[in-house]
């Protein structure tokens, strides 16, 4: 019997982008987009173009530069979203436009101030302004699971008939539980007449955390597409994860007999490039892929594994990207062990950027014993970004700091600003706070830290160290990101990586004008 597809449908860059304190560049939106499809997924949700110039530009950009998955923009069902979101993906191969409206009597009263006929007729003719430009149009009844089911089913019946492809049913605020929404999504099929026309996908949010669970349920009724985001990251509490959702079909696959384009393999990858440009650190135990997923501690777990890793592992670690061994390389291993230990983690680098990651390996591998796959992760993830590292305003040259219960902390730092050499110093509550003044007094902007995270790549006591911070600068939230055996060093490139993206959007913004004038 030929198994049925499931359609993976990202939207990493829309939903996910909603996290707070998430948002992304375009050049970064770009650079995650690339790498999902590699990974193979069905459709990426690209953005929503209206909602500001930087998502237009960032999903504009996606849909010429990405080949492979269909390009979806989101548009409210008005026709200025959907004029702006075509005018974002019609560079695509294959384009898909989403719209949207909200059909539960909670959200008609409260939000749209609209009665039921009026969001009838204005998800039809949606519908079909949408259907001008694309003959792939997915509709969505916004918080469906909290719609009166009669008039859920009148709307998408009356959507399908103006055009619509695929049916999206969105949990939207996590209110469902499995059986719950297992249910709706089987008395759709049987109520609605001309359901058979379209594909049925189901949108999950996390809230009492079933996002996942109600995604697999709504599988089993007929559901063919599943909207995710990588690490389940998104509004509030998140949606289902496509990690989870994927190696949920893989692993049981005796329940659920469908089959995924995604390359498994490249999972961690690409969830750990999401979590170091959105500045959202993946939970040590979260399923698939946490730190501790595939770790076993009790005495009994590591007998077991060892004597058959089937005991405790449902899955083999290779399949998300990951090694049974971790210790891989060393300070004496060579540019060709090098460069295959790359491949094997599922990475594809040109001669100038493998050159430049051996470079900065060689100088990590001086400073510590062991070299782990995580540290390697990090190593590409630090170097291989041509764009950034070409547009960075700063670079940090040199940092000295003084600390000690009896000392006031104190940071001089040096950074290089093209040709010039600036140094500055600063006392602070601490080495780190020290190093932050003395990069505002060079750098000369106004911010605010608002989170700092720092967390061990890898074992050891010289394990490579994370920081994740994120900085106000005019209502904006911006992430950074650095990494370093010596954490000090760690939270000023950090630090660094955010200021520079300051300094570029400053950059552009002066040269624009300029170019206007």
């Amino acid at each position: 019997m030929k198994r049925e597809k499931i359609i993976v449908f990202d939207t990493t860059l829309r939903d996910g982008e909603q996290s707070p304190g998430a948002s992304l560049t375009k050049t970064e939106k770009l650079e995650i987009a690339k790498v999902l499809a590699e990974m193979k997924v069905d459709v990426i949700e690209a953005g929503f173009p209206v909602s500001s110039p930087d998502d237009f530009e960032g999903v504009k950009a996606i849909a010429q530069n990405i080949n492979g998955p269909e390009i979806c923009g989101l548009a409210r069902a008005i026709k200025s979203d959907i004029d702006a979101c075509w005018s974002a993906i019609k560079y695509a191969k294959k384009s898909r436009i989403h719209t949207f409206i909200a059909t539960s009597d909670i959200h008609l009263k409260y939000k749209l101030k609209k009665n039921r006929s009026q969001v009838l007729n204005q998800a039809v003719e949606a519908v079909k302004y949408a259907k001008k430009f694309s003959s792939n149009v997915q509709f969505s009844p916004e918080d469906a699971t909290r719609s009166d089911f009669s008039f859920l089913c009148q709307v998408i019946e009356a959507v399908i008939t103006a055009g619509a492809t695929t049916i999206n049913i969105p949990d939207t605020v996590g209110y469902s539980v499995p059986f719950e929404f297992s249910q709706l999504i089987k008395n759709i099929v049987v109520q609605v007449p001309n359901i058979r026309k379209a594909t049925i996908s189901v949108h999950c949010h996390n809230d009492l955390g079933m996002a996942v669970a109600n995604s697999l349920s709504a599988i089993k009724e007929g559901a063919r597409q599943i909207e995710c985001t990588i690490n389940g990251i998104g509004e509030r509490a998140g949606n289902a994860a496509l990690e989870e959702i994927v190696m949920s079909v893989i692993t049981r696959n005796d329940l659920f007999p469908l089959i995924s384009s995604v390359k498994t393999q490249q999972i961690y990858k690409v969830s750990r490039l999401v979590s170091s440009l959105t500045g959202v650190i993946v939970q040590p135990n979260k399923a698939i892929v946490g730190v501790n997923a595939f770790a076993h501690e009790a005495g009994i777990h590591q007998h077991g594994v060892l004597s058959k890793r089937i005991t405790y592992e449902i899955m083999k670690p290779e399949s998300i990207g990951l090694t049974e061994s971790k210790l891989v390389l060393g300070k004496h291993s060579g540019r060709h062990a090098f460069a295959k230990r790359l491949k094997d983690l599922g990475y594809k680098l040109s001669l100038s950027q493998l050159d430049k990651v051996f470079v900065s390996f060689k100088i990590l591998a001086d400073r510590k014993k062991q070299i782990y796959d995580e540290d390697l992760h990090m190593l590409v993830e630090d170097e291989v970004n041509i764009d950034r590292k070409q547009r960075e305003i700063f670079s940090l040259d040199y940092i000295h700091t003084i600390s000690g219960n009896k000392a006031v902390p104190t940071a001089t730092v040096r950074l290089k600003k093209e040709k010039e050499i600036i140094q500055e110093a600063s006392c602070g509550d601490g080495p780190v706070d020290a190093a932050y003044k003395a990069i505002d007094k060079i750098c000369g902007f106004k911010v605010t830290l608002t989170d700092y995270n720092l967390r061990a790549i890898s074992g050891g006591k010289d394990a490579l160290g994370e920081v994740l911070i994120k900085l106000k600068w005019k209502e904006k939230i911006i992430n950074g990101r650095g990494s370093s055996t010596d954490i000090i060093e760690a939270s000023a490139k950090a630090y660094l990586n955010a200021i520079n993206k300051i300094a570029v959007k400053t950059k552009d913004k002066r040269q624009s004008i300029v170019h206007s004038r």
